[in-house]
């Protein structure tokens, strides 16, 4: 029934200290598909050219084994929301866990090519997945105070699973001599790179045990006496548990299972949508996934050895994490909308410095010192303000954005978008390179001179607002 009682303390904004700590415990486990995710992007960096030359392929080719997981991690978000209204977030996560591990597994040990294209679609699939339940279930289990700093737990997992991967990557390229088809234990180095994520796979899906499974999934199930359980557990005894739940049931009677259809409107999709897309896509083509997928195999294009290579890529991600703790700082004390026009304007000015130093290389495919030393810089400058803001904005934005009605199915569709824009970025990056590097990056400048415009005119603020006022 509705209840037009008041809780005592509004929609959980106050802190409960007491239960703060959980409330963290369950959300960094929600977090760990985040890490998966991070982790199988960018844990190819540094077997690109391994597989160019074991397999005899050139960059087109090479191109699309690289890509086509990212058709599996679209067709996995989604899907994502959808089963998850079915089954429940937490089966989401141990179907997604399994399939990091069976990818990890085949990945490994392929025996052809097309063998290998399969095993990362597999785990692009299950990166899709997490790339939806991981936001979602954090934004339903969060008390509105901390939703902004704890959805940024889902980017920070993501950045941390990307700088394990280079870390990895380098330690095993080293006890390799350096080669990264060099042989270890029977197989060549690069096996070992992406086999090792069987590990954090497997903690994933061990993980998932342990913590609650939403509350608004579970009054959707008619799950009631669990759901205020859940509810004390992350909100506490202070809330009035009684109209928290009433206040949820409302907001749920008022809206039924989000479907694609319920996305349209008079012309295509709806407004809030494109915006979710738009966000979506705007984060994938200002390129920042070249510098996870290809950043070893673009310094050595420009004469750096494999080794220096390696690390530079490890560098990378540990701006990459700093970044992204700067956003989770701010993100809910000056909030999303400022964060992402302040890394619009970093990271435009740190592409056009790349492409100035691109533009130097010479015939024997190096750069001078001083355009080699500007392009370092201005590569970890762009990750830096990439961190700082789009990295973790955009997922707390879709997160939060969407009316409840629509929450799931738009969700999905923003993230597929993102998907579909990674794979765009990352198929064309070795043919575009091939053809202009300094061009490329120019490329790259004007989607994040583009994106300035669109956060002002379509892009509103969600800082402190509860999920039930998103209309």
């Amino acid at each position: 029934m509705t209840s037009t009682a008041q809780p005592t303390v509004p929609e959980g904004r106050k802190a409960h200290p007491e239960h703060l700590g959980h409330v963290i415990f369950i959300t960094a486990a929600a977090a760990m598909g985040g890490f998966l995710f991070g982790y199988d992007s960018s844990v190819i960096n540094g077997a690109v050219e391994a597989i160019r030359s074991r397999y005899d392929v050139g960059s087109a080719v090479l191109a699309q084994v690289i890509a086509v997981a990212l058709i599996g991690c679209a067709i996995g978000a989604a899907t994502a929301g959808r089963i998850a209204d079915r089954i429940g977030r937490i089966r989401v996560m141990q179907i997604a866990s399994v399939l990091f591990t069976v990818s990890a597994v085949g990945s490994a040990l392929p025996f052809a090519l097309w063998d290998l294209a399969l095993w990362r679609i597999i785990g692009g699939f299950a990166i899709g997945m997490a790339s939806v339940i991981g936001p979602a279930y954090i934004a339903e289990v969060s008390p509105p105070a901390y939703r902004g700093r704890l959805g940024s737990f889902q980017q920070a997992a993501i950045v941390i699973g990307i700088a394990v991967s280079q870390l990895v990557n380098w330690g095993i390229l080293n006890l390799a001599d350096g080669k990264q088809r060099g042989t270890i234990a029977g197989l060549e180095a690069w096996q070992w790179m992406l086999g090792v994520m069987v590990i954090p796979a497997v903690l994933y899906g061990l993980l998932s045990f342990a913590i609650p499974e939403s509350p608004r999934y579970l009054i959707s199930i008619g799950k009631m006496t669990r759901a205020k359980e859940v509810l004390a557990e992350v909100e506490g005894h202070t809330v009035n548990l009684d109209t928290r739940l009433a206040e949820i049931q409302d907001a749920m009677r008022r809206e039924h299972k989000s479907s694609f259809k319920d996305l349209l409107g008079k012309v295509g999709f709806l407004p809030i949508v494109w915006v979710g897309i738009g966000l979506s896509v705007f984060q994938q083509l200002v390129g920042i996934n070249v510098a996870f997928y290809y950043s070893s195999t673009l310094w050595q294009s420009v004469g750096i050895n494999p080794e220096s290579s390696f690390f530079y890529s490890f560098t990378t991600s540990i701006i990459n994490i700093i970044g992204t703790v700067i956003a989770m700082i701010f993100v809910d004390r000056i909030g999303r909308r400022p964060l992402a026009l302040i890394g619009s304007v970093g990271m435009a000015v740190s592409l056009g410095l790349e492409a100035w130093a691109f533009s130097a290389k010479t015939a024997a495919g190096t750069l001078p010192t001083t355009e080699g030393t500007v392009a370092l810089i201005a590569a970890h400058v762009f990750v830096l303000f990439f961190a700082l803001s789009w990295g973790v904005v955009v997922w707390v934005f879709l997160g939060e954005m969407f009316p409840n009605r629509i929450r799931a199915a738009a969700l999905g569709v923003a993230a597929s978008a993102q998907w579909i824009a990674n794979w765009a970025i990352t198929a064309s990056f070795p043919s575009l390179s091939d053809w202009n590097l300094s061009g490329t990056y120019v490329i790259y400048m004007v989607f994040a001179l583009l994106s300035i415009p669109f956060v002002l005119k379509f892009v509103k603020e969600t800082k402190g607002k509860a999920l039930e006022e998103m209309g």
